[in-house]
Parts: C-alpha cells; sequence; structure tokens
C-alpha cells in the first residue's frame, strides 16, 4: 500500500481559502497566530493531516477564513438579510460562508462539504449549524435538509454550478434566493485553463458568467438577480464572480 504523503500547514491554509498565499499563511504561521483548536502551529512546513482542523486567530477580517469576504459582499451587493433565515450552505469547508451568515442572524445553517474536519471548531460548536460532513452535495435529498430552505449559498471547488447545484436548489422554498461563487476555472473544460491553474483572459470570464446565468434563468421558478465580482481573487490569482438568484413558487 502506497504511503500518501502529509501536506505541509502553509500549503493546506490555502488550499482551503483561508488565506490566499503561502507567503501569507507563513507569516501568520510566524506571527503565532495558527490554531488546531487551542492548539497553536508554528511552523510552516509542519506535515499535517489534510482535515486537520485549523482557524487564524487575530485576522485583518472576521470571518473564520478570508472566504466570508466574498458572501459578506454578495449580500450586501444583492440585498439578502440572512436575520431568521434557514440556510444551506454547499462547500461549507472551513466555514467562512456559514459564519456570515450566523453573525448575519441566521436562523439555521446546513453547513455540508464532500470532506470532512475542515470546519472551524467555532462554528462546529455552534448550536444553529447542522454539520453534513463527508457528504456529497450533488445527491443532497429532503431526508438529509428537510426544512426549506430561504438562502442558498455555494463556494464549491473542482466542480461547476450546473453539476453541484441542482439537488441544492430543488430544497429551496418559495422566495428563497442564491448567491454562489462562479470559478471560471472550473467552468470552462480542460485544454483552456492557462499556465499555473488560471484563466487570464477577460473574454472567457464573460462567457462563462453568461453561461451560468442561462443555464440558472433555464430553471423553474429561477430568475437572475445579476453577478458582481468577488472582493478577493481565488488562492491561484484567479478572478471569481458572486451570482445571485431568486426563486418564485412554480405551483
Amino acid at each position: 500500500m502506497v504511503k500518501v504523503a502529509k501536506p505541509r500547514l502553509d500549503q493546506v491554509l490555502v488550499d482551503r481559502g483561508i488565506v490566499e498565499s503561502r507567503a501569507r499563511a507563513q507569516a501568520l504561521i510566524m506571527a503565532g497566530k495558527v490554531y488546531s483548536e487551542t492548539r497553536r502551529l508554528d511552523k510552516a512546513g509542519l506535515k499535517v493531516s489534510a482535515d486537520l482542523p485549523l482557524e487564524v486567530k487575530g485576522q485583518d477580517h472576521p470571518w473564520v477564513s478570508r472566504g466570508g469576504l466574498k458572501l459578506a459582499k454578495g449580500l450586501e451587493h444583492f440585498g439578502i438579510d440572512p436575520h431568521g433565515l434557514t440556510c444551506l450552505d454547499v462547500g461549507a469547508s472551513t466555514g467562512g460562508f456559514t459564519d456570515v451568515l450566523l453573525v448575519g442572524g441566521a436562523k439555521k445553517v446546513y453547513a455540508v462539504d464532500v470532506g470532512h474536519g475542515q470546519l472551524a471548531w467555532k462554528i462546529r460548536q455552534n448550536p444553529a449549524v447542522e454539520v453534513l460532513e463527508r457528504t456529497n452535495a450533488r445527491h443532497l435529498t429532503a431526508e438529509q435538509i428537510p426544512d426549506p430552505i430561504n438562502l442558498i449559498v455555494c463556494d464549491a471547488s473542482f466542480i461547476g454550478l450546473q453539476t453541484v447545484l441542482p439537488a441544492a436548489l430543488s430544497l429551496a422554498a418559495p422566495g428563497a434566493h442564491l448567491i454562489a461563487l462562479i470559478k471560471p476555472q472550473f467552468e470552462v473544460g480542460k485544454g483552456r485553463v492557462g499556465k499555473g491553474g488560471v484563466v487570464r483572459e477577460p473574454e472567457l470570464h464573460t462567457e462563462v458568467c453568461e453561461k451560468i446565468q442561462s443555464w440558472l434563468e433555464s430553471l423553474p421558478g429561477w430568475t437572475v438577480m445579476g453577478v458582481t465580482e468577488s472582493p478577493i481573487k481565488g488562492p491561484e490569482g484567479n478572478r471569481e464572480f458572486l451570482i445571485g438568484g431568486a426563486f418564485s413558487d412554480v405551483g
């Protein structure tokens, strides 16, 4: 049996979207701001399990990961207030989106991720969070999520929105909203992604955003509220975009 090498701590922080670069990760580690639950991790080259719980304390933003900055902008841009809502976070990872929803007063958040052990400790133990780890969002059912969902948010990697979202969208209650991150690097198809996994051509960004808008509009009851650029880039420097959607009762 081949033994899989454990990744470096600084790389894991980047891979999970907690920080934007290894240089930033190393700076935070050296500053003593990276923790696994109550244990401080102070070596950037430390080999860690890929599912080790990680949290950065004292960051320059209030969320458990920088991903929270993306959803915070989306909520503001599309004028959506999570207060009192039952929400579904697809691709929860460390919990940046869930964190924003909780701070905004969400009644309940289903945090779904195909991985496990990544959700920040403060999110995991919040009684308003229903943790669904090792759960493929492509196959979500009403048995797993029995509550009507008022707000669906999505920050998924290595998979396109047209593949990952349909099951989640089927759980939407009348009047529900969607905020999802469009990542061109996972939408353009093989052979069209540039060096280092980055999509640089503006025309490809436009093509992808228009494709996702057309797809969402084609779904019964869904309308597109708009598309806006993410306030921060992805780990490799990819431009990303937020799409907002609204769902009406289809009868």
